[in-house]
Order: C-alpha cells, then sequence, then structure tokens
C-alpha cells in the first residue's frame, strides 16, 4: 500500500465529471487533474500550461467551464502586503 488510507496511488473519478454533457474534453481532463493533486499544488494557468501540451487560452477556458459547472471556486484574498492571491478549491460533489 502507497498511502495511509489504503490506496495504490488511485484517484476515483465520479461520472458526474467524467460524463459532463455540458463540459469539453479538456475541462474533463483538468477536472481529472485536479482532483489527483495533493493540497496545495499550484493549479494556475501558467503552471498547469508549463506542464501539459495545452496553451494557456484553453487551459483557462477550461478553468472557466469546471468553475461555471460548479466542480471548482476560486477565491481571493489579499494579503497583508497588498498583494492578492487567488486560492482555487476542487468540488468532489
Amino acid at each position: 500500500m502507497d498511502g495511509q488510507d489504503g490506496t495504490f496511488g488511485f484517484t476515483v473519478i465520479g461520472d458526474h465529471l467524467a460524463q459532463h454533457p455540458g463540459l469539453s474534453l479538456v475541462a474533463i481532463g483538468i477536472g481529472v487533474r485536479l482532483q489527483s493533486m495533493p493540497a496545495g499544488t499550484p493549479v494556475d494557468v501558467e503552471t498547469l500550461s508549463a506542464r501539459f501540451p495545452d496553451d494557456a487560452t484553453d487551459t483557462a477556458a477550461a478553468l472557466t467551464e469546471l468553475e461555471v459547472h460548479g466542480f471548482l471556486r476560486r477565491e481571493s484574498e489579499r494579503t497583508p502586503d497588498g498583494r492578492t492571491v487567488t486560492h482555487v478549491v476542487f468540488c468532489h460533489q
């Protein structure tokens, strides 16, 4: 066993994501990828685009699709030094 929870490096993907009729294949793929990443992993457009062959425009559009359909939320906060940081929360249900 790899994980403390008895998993062997698998991510379980619900049909509500895998078979969603309103999402593009790129959005479904990014949704699957986001579910498999540990909490705290950077998932901004630039980071995802640097890692995969899809361009930044397609990646940004896919993240927006996931947001529109309720699979993710973007929460912004201002840091004490005045910068704005956006956190992405992926919703499994």
